[in-house]
């Protein structure tokens, strides 16, 4: 750093300091710049287009795990929040489709918040996940514990995998 005469002001800095007006707020620069990416999606992706490629990856609510065993093809749909009754699902054709709503989770009428980061999703959803033809619909199962909807969709016993005996 320059040395500065008796009651002179600072010209310019070097080194760290030099920064210290783009971390002068609260949080970090690039946490405001997430905060302000996130009003713009909330703004303008919801009328149709995602704003970003970022803003569509974030419309993958319900998140959700898929899986297989020889026995049944398995769905786990993480939904905390949710309330059971009111998921919708179906299975037509090898389609599995899960559609509910989630409630905004803000502060009862009155109580006033001003809100500076909002991360949690709510609304309505719908996720379709195409299931392997040889799951049997007529023994789709659901079951909903600690906001986590698990689907078991049981292949057909026919298409399971058999053992064949060698004589």
């Amino acid at each position: 750093m320059r040395a500065m005469a008796a009651g002179s002001s600072p010209t310019y800095q070097e080194g760290p300091q030099m920064f210290t007006t783009l971390t002068g707020f609260p949080g970090s620069l690039f946490d405001e710049l997430d905060r302000i990416r996130r009003e713009m999606d909330m703004s303008f992706g919801e009328r149709g287009l995602p704003s970003s490629i970022r803003a569509a990856a974030g419309r993958n609510f319900p998140p959700l795990n898929v899986g297989a065993t020889p026995e049944a093809m398995k769905v786990f749909v993480f939904v905390p929040g949710v309330d059971p009754s009111g998921l919708e699902i179906m299975l037509d054709k090898g389609v599995l489709t899960i559609a509910g709503t989630r409630d905004k989770g803000i502060p009862e009428e009155g109580e006033r918040l001003d809100v500076y980061k909002r991360e949690r999703f709510h609304g309505p959803f719908k996720r379709v996940i195409s299931l392997s033809e040889d799951v049997d619909p007529a023994q789709v199962k659901a079951d909903y514990r600690d906001g986590v909807l698990r689907i078991t969709a049981p292949r057909r016993e026919k298409a399971r995998p058999q053992r064949i005996e060698v004589k």
